[in-house]
This record gives structure tokens, C-alpha cells and sequence, in this order.
């Protein structure tokens, strides 16, 4: 007789590769599915636990695939309990593009994965790559040759998982240059673009990844070179460049611009709901936020500078930034109607203003949702493309055999509404069984 570490019976099992739902059995041993049957089928068998979960849907737990840990020594214990808000919100992995804190996130990662410590599986950039005195503390710095080749040697000698480019001051030669040097080394690359490089030339030099869109909307734009050398001759800046490039879209450009991203395979992380959260931190009070209870006073201390930023701006940067946020939405629906891969990233972490860990993953799905997506082509944001992204893909991102079994039970089938997500019954992560109660109470324990 078999014997199985976890069964899980009479599941609704949702795959996400064809929106198909199944009424399985799964069984688990040593974290990952080894056996995958219709319900009542299954010979007899012995488990050291049983968990039924009729009337449940259960799909892969989410993946977060654009988050940070970051804010210098003084957060790293802040940061640190960020972690089970992941776990309560039932995202089993994360995507961390870059920060300050790469020893801590290094120790968490090896914690998380030994099971002494409770929170999602961290897949890391360690720090970004930039230019001379970047925005981000703990950045890279990269100018010449041999610059490029030793931020990369210290990447591969702290076996980060993805390389994270930075455009706060990186020379658009050595932007391309790092790009060409990773895709040598078979390194799998994600970032922002400087704006004196053309989204041609980026994909050309290989990204994987591009996060955020206004990078993408300056490739959908008819007067892209124009603006590009309005910023290599430095007339203006990123922000002046935005109403240019939105007011040159031009659809047989965008579509020529998809099909090179969909042919390269590269994704897309559209951050929508931080987009909508900072472009109406002038009009909307946070103080009252449910989430606001789970961050520590330091990281809110962080939340200042956006907000600052946005109560100063003129009134015509808030109207363009409004209008940019809603454009966004259409530029979303445009990229996956033409086949591109999207990721659902949230963006949380210190200095990215009630963008709160956990919550704001469901938020961003919605976002999508909100844009015309269907509640199926939001999910495969998620776990499904974030797997492929970081060819993980054998591993997980679906459940399937060999694969490993951190899944999301929900109480509630979000093919018909994508806010299903949030109705967690239980949560499995490296083969501990998370209930409702005990996702409660982990939520309760971070209250401040």
C-alpha cells in the first residue's frame, strides 16, 4: 500500500493552461505531486494527513513576481515579518527585483526553504545594476567593461536567481552592454530602460523582462528616436517625455512592437495597481487602509517621499500622471490580446507608498481584470508565466506530476469573479498545511 505525506480529496482543481476544471485527488510526498486522480478513484492508500476539500477550488499558490526587501540594516526585521502576509494571502513564491538587504533575503530564502521559517519561496536579484550614485542604496554601479563583468561575477558568486537593471543613471551603452554580457552567460535578465535607448535596442541586446510600461509605451510610440535623442541631448527629462510619447502612440507601431516582444518571448510586469495607488495619493487618504496595521513604522516612514512628490507636483504633472495611469490599462489589454506574457507583480515593499505586501498581488489581478482581461488570462499572470519566466516551469507554476504541490484553496471559483482570490480556505507551502484559522491568526500576530 502507497503511503502519501499529504492527500488532498475532492478538490475542484483548476489548470490554468486551459481555464478546465477537475474533481481530483491529489497526492503529495516530499512537496510534490506524485500521483493525480479523478475523486473516489484512487486505490487504497496510507497518509500522515488527509485534508478534504470538497466544495474548495484549488489552483497554484499565487506568485508575486515583482516585490522588494529593502530600507538599509535599520528594516531588515521589519522586513523580515512582511513575510507571512505573503503566506495569508496565499502566494507561495515571490520575485524580489532588487534591494538592500541580500544577506537577509539570502538567509530567509535558505529558512523558508528548510521549513524553520514561515513565508513564501524568494527567488532574487540581490542588488540592482545601475549607474554612478543610483537611486537605490546597495545598486551596482556599472560604467566601463570591466565594471559590467564584476557586478556580474558577484551576482553569479551570490547565486542570484535574476539579474535586475536599474535606469536611474546607467549609460545607455552600458545598459545594452550588460544586457549583451548576461545574455552570453545564459543569465536570465529583467529591468527599467534608460530613455536614451530604444525598446527596440533593448530587446535586441536580449532582456527577459521588462518591468513597468512606460518603457513599453515608448516602443509603441511613432516618436520614439525623436524623444530618444531629446534625452540623449538631455532637453528633457523622463517625466516631459511621457505626454510626447503617449500623444505618438500609434497602433501599427504598438502592434509591430508586440510581435517583436511575443516573437523574443520577452514579459511584460505591468504594476497597475501601484500605478493607480501613487497617481491618487494627492486625492486619496490611506489612513484608514486595513493593511495599514501589518507595516511596521519604519516602512512607513518610507511612504513619505512619494507622498511628498505627489501633494507638491503641478497640477497639470497630476492630470498627465491620471491620464498616463488610465492609458496603462488599455496598453495592458493591448499587449495580451497580441500574445504577449504578462506578469502579475504588486511592486510592495518600503518607499512604495500603501502598495502593501499580500494583498496588493490580488489588487493587481483585479487590475487586469478591470482592463477587459478575462479572470483565466489574469490568473496565468501569476504563478503559470512566473514560472516560464524564470524557467522554473519544470518545477512549478501548475499541477501536474513531478511538480511541486504549493497550491491555494479557494472558496470560491475565481474564473467567475477574480476577487475569489481572496477567499482562502487554506494554503499549502512546502508541505505545511496553512487553515483559514492559522492564516488568521498569522495576520493577527503582525497587527501593530
Amino acid at each position: 500500500m502507497e503511503t502519501y505525506d499529504l492527500v488532498i480529496l475532492n478538490g475542484q482543481t483548476i489548470d490554468l493552461a486551459t481555464g478546465k476544471i477537475a474533481l481530483q485527488d491529489l497526492f503529495i510526498r516530499g512537496g510534490k505531486f506524485v500521483k493525480i486522480e479523478t475523486s473516489g478513484s484512487s486505490e487504497p492508500y496510507k497518509a500522515d494527513k488527509t485534508l478534504d476539500a470538497l466544495g474548495t477550488y484549488i489552483l497554484p499558490g499565487f506568485w508575486d513576481n515583482h516585490t522588494h526587501f529593502r530600507g538599509g540594516d535599520s528594516l531588515i526585521h521589519e522586513n523580515k515579518d512582511l513575510l507571512p502576509l505573503f503566506l495569508a494571502n496565499g502566494i507561495t513564491t515571490v520575485r524580489d527585483a532588487g534591494g538592500d538587504l541580500t544577506s537577509s533575503v539570502m538567509q530567509w530564502k535558505k529558512e523558508i526553504a528548510a521549513g524553520t521559517l514561515d513565508g513564501p519561496t524568494i527567488y532574487t536579484s540581490g542588488p540592482k545594476i545601475d549607474g554612478p550614485d543610483g537611486t537605490w542604496a546597495g545598486s551596482l554601479e556599472v560604467v566601463t567593461d570591466e565594471d559590467i563583468s564584476k557586478a556580474l561575477d558577484s551576482l553569479e558568486t551570490l547565486q542570484t536567481d535574476f539579474v535586475k537593471l536599474y535606469d536611474s543613471r546607467i549609460s545607455g551603452d552600458a545598459y545594452l552592454k550588460t544586457l549583451k554580457e548576461t545574455d552570453k552567460r545564459g543569465l536570465i535578465t529583467s529591468g527599467h530602460m534608460p530613455f536614451t535607448v530604444t525598446l527596440k535596442e533593448t530587446v535586441d541586446a536580449g532582456i527577459d523582462a521588462i518591468e513597468h510600461l512606460y518603457y513599453i509605451m515608448k516602443g509603441c510610440s511613432a516618436v520614439e528616436a525623436e524623444v530618444t535623442q531629446m534625452l540623449i541631448n538631455q532637453e528633457i527629462g523622463f517625466w516631459q517625455a511621457m505626454p510626447l510619447l503617449k500623444e505618438g502612440y500609434k497602433t501599427s507601431t504598438a502592434q509591430a512592437t508586440f510581435a517583436l516582444l511575443k516573437n523574443k518571448n520577452v514579459f511584460v510586469v505591468p504594476t497597475l495597481h501601484i500605478g493607480a495607488t501613487l497617481s491618487y495619493l494627492d486625492e486619496v487618504d490611506h489612513k484608514n487602509d486595513p493593511y495599514l496595521k501589518y507595516m511596521g513604522k519604519g516602512i512607513i516612514k518610507t511612504y513619505q517621499g512619494r507622498i511628498n512628490g505627489a501633494l507638491n507636483s503641478s497640477e497639470k504633472a497630476r492630470k498627465d500622471r491620471k491620464e498616463l495611469d488610465h492609458f496603462f490599462g488599455t496598453l495592458t489589454k493591448s499587449l495580451n490580446d497580441a500574445g504577449v506574457k504578462l506578469l502579475a507583480g504588486s511592486d510592495s515593499g518600503a518607499f512604495n507608498s500603501y502598495t502593501y505586501p499580500g494583498i496588493s498581488l490580488h489588487k493587481e489581478l483585479e487590475a487586469m481584470v478591470q482592463t477587459g482581461m478575462t479572470p483565466l488570462e489574469a490568473l496565468k499572470t501569476s504563478a503559470y508565466h512566473g514560472a516560464q519566466y524564470l524557467k522554473k516551469d519544470q518545477l512549478s507554476g501548475s499541477i501536474e506530476i513531478g511538480k511541486q504541490a504549493d497550491v491555494v484553496l479557494l472558496e470560491a471559483n475565481p474564473l467567475e469573479d477574480i476577487r475569489n482570490t481572496q477567499k482562502i480556505n487554506s494554503v499549502i507551502q512546502n508541505s505545511k498545511v496553512y487553515n483559514k484559522d492559522q492564516l488568521k491568526a498569522m495576520l493577527e500576530g503582525l497587527a501593530k
